[in-house]
């Protein structure tokens, strides 16, 4: 039994661990902790510091540089940029177009100078008639019947101064033999003259009458066109134009050569010179031109309109003008000297005047300017300018003299 213990206790020797030279697998040996030294953690401090005071450096630099950035684009972005153009030297001629209105050269209305009815008319509207020609006809039986009156009249009164003649001869025979006296012989002439007076005054008369009846005859007094006929058959007719409702019986216009009356305006009225040409043209038929020649004009201003009326004459003879058109009438106007000439868009219109931005070392002076001819997108300016002037286009309403401007010059000048 004692053996069999001793067998199943474990000596000392076997109680001791086992070592051995074998590692496990991923098996890392343990670290020493060593205790860290006092240089040591203040170069690292220093370090931290300086790296620190470098970002915290470069980030105001930064900083700064953007605000300098911000305000020079601030600047840069207050100074008003604009266009400028330069002035062209002289003015070009141009073709001033005005509404003119057409009349007739010579224009009519017929009245009846005789009272009556219609008898019959010969011409209607559009008709070409000639001078001389019978238009109508009036039937007056009270001016036939006073007529012949006056005529049997006329043969009466004849007959007396035969009559008195006869005597008047007889008593100066008998004078001569002293057979009767002489205040007797005097009467006796002096009747006949009476008689030769009488009988003048009824001559008179009866062609008084004899003229109206010839105004039963309605006979065109030109050549021309009835452009009206205002009566028909059976009308009663009205003597004369002086009533308060007169008849006009026809009108009559003579349209082989028209009249053309413009109204220019005073600033060209210096540009217009009897003699010189004009066309017309109409909307009717904008290819058509037809030229005429000024004749005249009015040599006044007209003070409503403030316009100068110039007559234009037109021959006519194909009819391509009717009377009372509307067309437009184009007048050559010279060129100006001694001017310049800007685009409209340029202009500034101020209480004290008119106004054009002049930029002079990168600032804009406002000079006063005179317009003369107006060419629609571009101006005449007769003063104030010259070609040198770098003029600002498109101005705002708020531009005043000294403005600080950035002037672009790579743009296209109007003309």
């Amino acid at each position: 039994m004692t053996t069999n213990r001793e067998n199943e206790m474990p000596t000392q020797e076997q109680l001791k661990p086992i070592q051995t030279d074998v590692v496990p697998a991923h098996h890392e040996p343990a670290t020493t902790n060593m205790p860290e030294s006092p240089g040591g953690g203040r170069t690292l401090g220093i370090i931290f510091a300086a790296v620190l005071l470098i970002v915290v450096a470069y980030g105001v630099r930064l900083r700064s540089a953007n605000e300098r950035k911000l305000i020079h684009s601030t600047n840069e972005a207050a100074i008003l940029s604009v266009n400028v153009v330069r002035p062209t030297l002289g003015s070009s001629a141009q073709d001033l177009v005005l509404p003119g209105n057409v009349q007739a050269f010579t224009e009519t209305p017929i009245y009846s100078r005789t009272n009556g009815y219609l008898k019959k008319w010969y011409f209607d509207i559009g008709s070409h008639v000639r001078r001389g020609q019978l238009l109508a006809e009036i039937e007056t039986p009270e001016v036939d019947q006073q007529l012949q009156q006056s005529r049997a009249e006329l043969e009466r009164i004849q007959a007396n101064m035969e009559l008195a003649g006869v005597t008047s001869n007889r008593w100066q025979s008998l004078l001569a033999k002293h057979a009767v006296s002489q205040q007797e012989a005097d009467q006796a002439r002096s009747n006949y003259i009476a008689a030769q007076a009488a009988v003048d005054a009824s001559k008179a008369n009866v062609r008084r009458l004899e003229q109206l009846q010839s105004y039963e005859r309605i006979i065109a007094p030109f050549d021309g066109v009835i452009t009206a006929r205002n009566t028909d058959i059976g009308d009663l007719i009205d003597a004369g134009s002086g009533t308060s409702n007169p008849r006009e019986l026809f009108h009559l216009a003579a349209t082989g050569k028209l009249r053309v009356y413009v109204a220019v305006p005073e600033v060209y009225a210096d540009s217009i010179h009897t003699g010189d040409s004009a066309t017309l043209t109409q909307d009717s038929n904008p290819e058509a031109k037809i030229t005429g020649t000024i004749v005249r004009n009015a040599n006044a201003i007209d003070r409503a309109t403030r316009t100068l009326n110039v007559e234009v004459d037109v021959e006519n003879r194909d009819n391509k003008l009717l009377p009372g058109a509307y067309v437009f009438v184009h007048f050559h106007v010279p060129a100006g000297s001694n001017t310049v000439t800007i685009p409209s868009n340029t202009l500034l219109f101020r209480s004290d005047g008119l106004r054009v931005g002049v930029v002079r070392n990168d600032r804009v002076q406002l000079v006063p300017v005179t317009i003369g001819h107006d060419y629609g997108s571009t101006v005449e300016v007769t003063s104030g300018l010259n070609q040198a002037d770098e003029v600002v286009v498109d101005p705002p309403d708020s531009l005043a003299s000294g403005t600080q401007v950035r002037p672009r010059r790579d743009v296209k000048e109007q003309q």
